[in-house]
């Protein structure tokens, strides 16, 4: 800014060097300071117009900021769905001593039983089984079903009973 003074001063001093007729010189400098204040004014309405128009942007910017939040806590949301328990599993299962629907998270598939919050009993789980459409009933998930339509349940420790049994 300090430039800009200096060559206005300038221009100034070469008018009165070089208008010698002291009217003109008065006329011409009333003409420069009435242009200087119209280039000022300009500028100042510019510089009030840049000034609302920045602060339209920020303004803006920061409801995208907010927006982009907002969808970031989704975004993580969701994330964490799907990645914070990656060793986590949740199941629906179906007691087989009660029936009793219930759904559990099991952790890993090392637990081979779950206990039943109903009755109590020990389900056991079998992790290598494939779900099969065609059961013929003989699978540790019918098992129950089959016994209960003879009325009779086997615990697992009857269960492991009999399968030493057979094995000898």
């Amino acid at each position: 800014m300090s430039d800009i003074k200096g060559k206005y001063k300038k221009i100034l001093e070469d008018l009165e060097k070089n208008i010698k007729d002291p009217e003109d010189l008065i006329y011409i400098k009333e003409k420069v300071i009435e242009i200087t204040t119209m280039f000022m004014d300009i500028i100042d309405r510019l510089t009030v117009l840049t000034d609302a128009r920045i602060k339209e942007i920020e303004k803006r910017q920061d409801e995208i900021n907010s927006k982009i939040d907002s969808v970031q806590s989704i975004v993580d949301e969701i994330e964490g769905d799907i990645y914070e328990d990656e060793d986590s599993y949740e199941f629906e299962i179906v007691c087989p001593y009660c029936n009793y629907e219930f759904t559990t998270d099991i952790a890993d598939e090392e637990k081979d039983e779950i206990k039943c919050p109903k009755c109590n009993n020990v389900i056991e789980l079998d992790w290598n089984q494939e779900e099969e459409t065609g059961c013929n009933g003989d699978c540790s998930h019918c098992h129950g079903e089959v016994a209960e339509e003879q009325g009779k349940y086997t615990t697992k420790e009857e269960k492991d009973d009999k399968n030493e049994d057979e094995d000898m």
